[in-house]
């Protein structure tokens, strides 16, 4: 019987070593990915340019589209977070117009963001999923209380 209980004990160390996420570790800090299996899709890193115009404000982003596409309706995104709070990030659908990507908030009413929901996989990495499918267009992940944001496609 003892001699069971050692190789027991052994093995389910070496399990409490291992790591509980599959994910691999996005290379750059601070720009959320795309999860594509075991691929990762950098998203295209953007200045958000912001308009005033009578009682609504335009924000624009340079380009009709992005070149970070994803096939998948509810994608997954990785951040291996260092400045960038997960949870300050908004997702917003963007409109191509006129050689560039825009929304617009009216008055005192901003734009609906795309509900995210953020796990923490271990420290400072953080796995973001979008709760509904998303439709073919362009998408932002802003940085809230700031003009940095993250853009990507879906086909």
């Amino acid at each position: 019987m003892t001699r069971w209980i050692l190789p027991l004990v052994a093995l389910s160390a070496i399990c409490a070593q291992t790591p509980k996420s599959a994910d691999p570790r996005p290379p750059k800090t601070d720009i959320p990915y795309l999860k594509h299996a075991e691929n990762l899709v950098e998203t295209e890193a953007v200045e958000i340019k912001e308009e005033k115009q009578a009682s609504d404000t335009l924000y624009t982003i340079a380009g009709e589209s992005s070149p970070s596409k994803t096939p998948l309706p509810l994608p997954i995104f990785l951040l291996q977070a260092e400045k960038i709070d997960p949870l300050r990030l908004q997702m917003y659908r963007l409109t191509p117009a006129e050689g560039h990507r825009q929304i617009t908030a009216s008055g005192k009413k901003s734009a609906d963001p795309i509900h995210v929901s953020v796990v923490r996989v271990s420290p400072g990495l953080f796995r973001l999923e979008v709760s509904d499918s998303l439709d073919s267009g362009e998408y932002m992940l802003s940085v809230g209380g700031s003009n940095q944001a993250f853009c990507f496609g879906v086909r």
